[in-house]
């Protein structure tokens, strides 16, 4: 490997992502004197990350399957560019561990954990039982797969309903259902099983008790290659539809602290004991009583990590990039401090009236806020062709202020500036407003039920 990127090792990275965060880590590369390339498929050969980058390799066409998910179709593109780096971002093969391995076989530098790592977190069966093995709270469930009906119709009369039924290999909120009726355990359960056969590749899966009234809490945790590790504060999660968040904010309003720094101690120490190396979020769910139980561990960089960096100062991807190049980790805890909070908006290229459909089409105008404490990030621009292939991100918002109301009131003025239209083409964007004003949310009296308690009164109304 190259030395002439010193003190890195190397001096290209390969950026095996796309949208935002392809052109969040092209910043962090060349903020670091590193060199970045992007890859694209045919329809984003007119991308602001393909504009902006050292260097770009097209990887074939719109399909992901044929481009951002095809590892001979990456390496290739790593190999033609002289990238000695690979940066999957999140999504994608973010956290395939044959992707790592592959790179690892190649001479190319995964930016993420080990392949052991991704595949021992990845399996969230293996995952809860090493988490339970080093004292980490779980909700009534298995720590082993569960393949037979009957088998599970037993183990639901046993941890009560609702139960809920978990892809062993899913993650982002894919490949679970939730169950209220023993009457439907046995077709949501094989269902269930099917869905994850044919997003995985793997029909395993697992029971654990279902909270309805939880909040969705993680923290983010930084781990070097010498055993060392830190956690940088926690986000609350709990405004998602579908299990796909809508609303992040630090710190997580209206937790006792001693929770929080418990939750942290809690995920430093499963860091540790899965021998973690880089950026990791531990994810929990605390219940009305005020007790968390751990979830899993997403291997990749947040979405939703720029909340994380408006409050501590740290830059999480030139961490990433830092970690991988084998140096220690520049922070110890007691230097890592929280000031004030933040809040993160994300605006999609959907339709809240029509059950958050994807709008895909062009866009005639597109110009986002900004103004004191206000960052976006966005690959959007006036002209941008929202592809129907993949995610409908488009942007996202994130204020800071020196405490949660002044945040909440930024956020709203923030959002009234933001100006996305084209022939098709809906956003999120009223919705997140109404959010924001919303007596629960404001009152940090909610919890993952919002959006569906929303949209009932707004379908009511």
């Amino acid at each position: 490997m190259s030395n002439r990127g010193d003190p890195f090792g190397f001096d290209t990275v390969l950026i095996a992502n796309r949208g935002e965060i392809a052109l969040r880590v092209i910043r962090a590369c060349r903020e670091l004197g590193l060199r970045s390339v992007a890859v694209y498929s045919t329809v984003d050969r007119d991308s602001l990350a393909v504009r902006l980058a050292d260097d770009r390799v097209a990887i074939g066409p719109a399909p992901a399957r044929n481009s951002y998910l095809s590892i001979p179709a990456i390496v290739e593109a790593a190999r033609h560019s002289g990238a000695q780096a690979i940066h999957p971002g999140y999504g994608f093969l973010s956290e395939d561990p044959d992707f790592a391995e592959v790179c690892e076989a190649e001479g190319l530098l995964f930016i993420g954990p080990p392949a052991k790592v991704l595949a021992r977190l990845g399996d969230k069966s293996t995952a809860r039982a090493l988490m339970s093995k080093v004292g980490l709270p779980l909700l009534p469930g298995t720590t082993e797969p569960v393949s037979d009906v009957t088998e599970a119709e037993r183990i639901a009369s046993e941890i009560g309903y609702p139960v809920i039924v978990k892809a062993v290999a899913g993650g982002g909120g894919r490949g679970m259902s939730v169950i209220t009726d023993p009457a439907d355990l046995q077709r949501i359960f094989q269902q269930t099983q099917a869905n994850a056969l044919a997003l995985f590749g793997d029909s395993r899966v697992y029971l654990e008790r279902y909270l309805p009234t939880a909040r969705h809490v993680e923290i983010q945790v930084l781990c070097d290659r010498y055993g060392n590790a830190v956690w940088l504060g926690a986000r609350d999660c709990s405004v998602q539809r579908r299990r796909q968040k809508l609303v992040e904010e630090t710190p997580p309003p209206g937790l006792n602290p001693a929770l929080i720094e418990r939750m942290g101690e809690d995920a430093v120490c499963g860091a540790l004991a899965a021998e973690y190396v880089g950026a990791a979020t531990f994810e929990f769910l605390v219940d009305d009583q005020g007790r968390h139980y751990f979830m899993e561990v997403n291997c990749r960089i947040q979405v939703e990590h720029p909340v994380t960096e408006m409050v501590t100062g740290v830059d999480l991807v030139a961490e990433q990039l830092r970690i991988a190049a084998g140096q220690p980790l520049s922070l110890r805890q007691p230097e890592i401090t929280l000031q004030g909070a933040a809040i993160e908006c994300r605006v999609n290229a959907e339709d809240p009236q029509r059950g958050f459909i994807p709008t895909p089409g062009r866009l005639t105008e597109y110009w986002p806020p900004a103004g004191p404490f206000v960052r976006v990030d966005s690959h959007a621009f006036p002209g941008y062709e929202i592809p129907a292939t993949y995610d409908p991100l488009l942007a996202k918002v994130v204020v800071w202020a020196p405490d949660r109301p002044r945040a909440i009131v930024r956020m709203r003025r923030a959002l009234s500036e933001f100006t996305v239209s084209g022939p098709g083409v809906a956003t999120t964007l009223d919705f997140l407003d109404a959010v924001m004003r919303d007596p629960r949310f404001v009152s940090a009296t909610h919890d993952t039920s919002l959006v569906d308690q929303m949209t009932s009164e707004r379908t009511a109304q």
